[in-house]
């Protein structure tokens, strides 16, 4: 069982992701997470609404147990497999991270300060995950997909469109965390 409990070297993964990338694009079909937001919208019923929402949602299906699996397979991962989920962190990271009021940095898997239970009570933190998450989901349907889709889908089938993409996500996070993130706290 060690061998399951560390992380996987990459030229075991990569081939991995290699082999279900090639069977997806052999089957003629997109890998992606955001694209099942719309799946789940419509089949409770949001195609009576909006004409986004009017498609076959059933030939979808098969993603929507990707997300499951992704779901459950973190689950188990992270309350199973794993021996220590705090990841290893710069110290120097953490040092700043508790300047800015990050408490649990280097003790947690994420900051709680965010994603605790304490942050319900904080109006600034409402206001900042619910802008995040609309930010988000926002800019992977003007994005036309994910990171996931793009980063992995997009990319094994040559498309420019998701080489543009994935700089701008690389780009972006760069600002946000040098720049934006800095503000906020």
């Amino acid at each position: 069982m060690n061998w399951i409990l560390q992380p996987w070297p990459w030229y075991v993964a990569g081939p991995l992701i290699t082999l279900t990338m090639a069977l997806l694009l052999f089957l003629g079909k997109n890998f992606g997470m955001s694209s099942n937001l719309r799946t789940i919208c419509t089949m409770c019923g949001a195609g009576s609404t909006c004409d986004f929402f009017c498609f076959d949602w059933r030939s979808q299906k098969w993603n929507l147990l990707i997300m499951i699996g992704a779901i459950l397979g973190g689950f188990i991962a992270f309350n199973f497999l794993s021996v220590n989920p705090v990841p290893d962190i710069n110290p120097d990271t953490i040092a700043n991270l508790k300047v800015m009021g990050f408490e649990s940095a280097g003790k947690a898997y994420v900051p709680t300060e965010l994603f605790g239970s304490e942050a319900f009570s904080s109006i600034k933190t409402m206001i900042i995950l619910l802008t995040g998450g609309f930010l988000v989901g926002f800019g992977a349907r003007y994005a036309g997909g994910c990171t996931s889709g793009h980063a992995i889908s997009g990319l094994s089938n040559l498309q420019l469109p998701s080489l543009i993409a994935v700089i701008g996500f690389f780009v972006g996070g760069l600002i946000m965390v040098h720049l934006v993130f800095p503000l906020i706290f």
